[in-house]
């Protein structure tokens, strides 16, 4: 797949970032904003299943050390619509650089995702807010699965956006967009970690349906 890199007043980021994605980026009003896409050559219910593992495999721990806990706080059903609605609490490293760790004085961060899964439709949502050091800065990350329109019944395509703010009158104000800079960075380098581990279990479920191992 093509790369695409489109910028608007953001220097460019080391090139791994961008493999196998489309990214676009926006600075404005002290909000750093950016868009990537990614196509997995795997079915959309594999892809899926993927995304609730992620967390869960230990061998990804060290791929992902960003994330240092993960707990289901709600799971539930609908059974008309057959819609499912769960939510997690992540406890992650503090976003950006050293710098920004030791002003707000924690390493740090309580985010809550919340996932909505129709399997009717073939749709994914998951959207992840930062829930302390909100008063610093605020972080919401939105990723949506979907068949691809090319491919439906053999490739998902993955879309995801990302906005961080840093709060006008907080500590970080007078260096607001260099810390939403590193921040951006530090995201995007996270991304690119979490599809090698969707890539990698994706691979794995597909050799056990296929009655092999990796």
């Amino acid at each position: 797949m093509a790369c695409k890199f489109v910028k608007v007043g953001f220097s460019p980021i080391r090139p791994r970032v961008l493999l196998c994605c489309s990214i676009s980026l926006c600075y404005s009003q002290m909000v750093k904003a950016y868009a990537q896409e990614h196509i997995y050559k795997h079915p959309w219910e594999r892809v899926t299943s993927a995304s609730w593992r992620k967390f869960a495999d230990p061998e990804n721990k060290r791929t992902l050390s960003h994330i240092l806990q993960v707990d289901t706080l709600n799971h539930k059903l609908d059974p008309h619509s057959g819609t499912l609605y769960t939510t997690r609490a992540l406890t992650i490293h503090a976003p950006g650089p050293w710098f920004v760790r030791k002003i707000i004085g924690q390493d740090i961060c309580h985010c809550v995702e919340s996932t909505v899964v129709d399997a009717q439709s073939k749709s994914m949502q998951l959207t992840t807010r930062n829930v302390s050091l909100q008063k610093f800065i605020e972080v919401e990350e939105k990723i949506r699965y979907d068949p691809h329109p090319d491919n439906p019944t053999g490739w998902t395509i993955c879309r995801q956006e990302t906005r961080i703010r840093i709060k006008p009158l907080s500590a970080l104000a007078s260096m607001a967009e260099r810390v939403e800079q590193r921040c951006a960075e530090r995201f995007m380098q996270n991304s690119v970690k979490g599809r090698e581990v969707m890539e990698r279990i994706c691979k794995y479920l597909e050799a056990e349906s296929s009655g092999m191992a990796l």
